[in-house]
């Protein structure tokens, strides 16, 4: 599959600057959930918008594919798939990941790179996981060409406590599924809605869930 061009066409109508200013609070808030790692590794970067935002001493990505010069913000980049990248062991005191285990090719492989990325993780380190709850967004689900595996906020942390982590959050409904809605990007309202969490039960399709090593 060609992801660069898939990429393109998904987020043909968004606005990339009102995309990132939006990551900028979501990056701040899900770091502050994490104790504030300062040795970040992303594993799925895709356009650099948390990796580039959080607030870290150091910061890692991996992704498939360039889209964008992230490292132009003091990110080290490692284009390859993160099945194969070689990362350095107990190292980093955070990991995020966001919409990324869904487009793996079997639950087994999620169970893979879980594994992979706690063996980079330093003891007592986080790894903060967000990405679509089938539970509740089943009519779109599969609207992404690239989603193939199904998962809940049940089935994520029972996949974090195989991978040997001890998890220490769970929201089922956390985020909107996307950011393609009627209103503009707002920092303003993502700040508002990230700290108000009863808005995040009828509008939040997204789990969110932290774990310690």
């Amino acid at each position: 599959m060609n992801y660069e061009r898939l990429y393109d066409y998904r987020f043909r109508d968004v606005d990339q600057a009102g995309r990132q200013a939006v990551w900028r609070e979501i990056a701040s808030y899900v770091h502050g959930r994490m104790d504030r790692p300062q040795r970040v590794l992303d594993p799925a970067a895709g356009r650099g918008e948390f990796i580039t935002a959080v607030p870290a001493a150091e910061r890692w990505g991996v992704d498939l594919v360039s889209q964008g010069d992230i490292e132009a913000a003091g990110v080290k980049m490692i284009i390859g798939d993160i099945m194969d990248t070689e990362l350095p062991a107990g190292h980093f005191d955070g990991v995020f990941l966001s919409n990324f285990l869904e487009h793996l090719p079997s639950q087994d492989a999620v169970g893979t790179v879980l594994g992979k990325l706690r063996a980079a993780m330093s003891p007592g380190g986080r790894i903060g996981i967000i990405g679509p709850n089938f539970r509740y967004c089943a009519r779109e689900y599969f609207d992404c060409a690239d989603h193939t595996v199904i998962l809940t906020h049940v089935s994520m942390a029972e996949h974090l406590y195989a991978a040997g982590f001890e998890i220490t959050l769970t929201v089922p409904r956390f985020l909107p599924y996307s950011f393609r809605g009627l209103l503009p990007p707002s920092p303003r309202l993502t700040r508002v809605y990230l700290h108000t969490p009863p808005l995040w039960r009828p509008l939040g399709k997204q789990f969110f869930l932290i774990a310690r090593k």
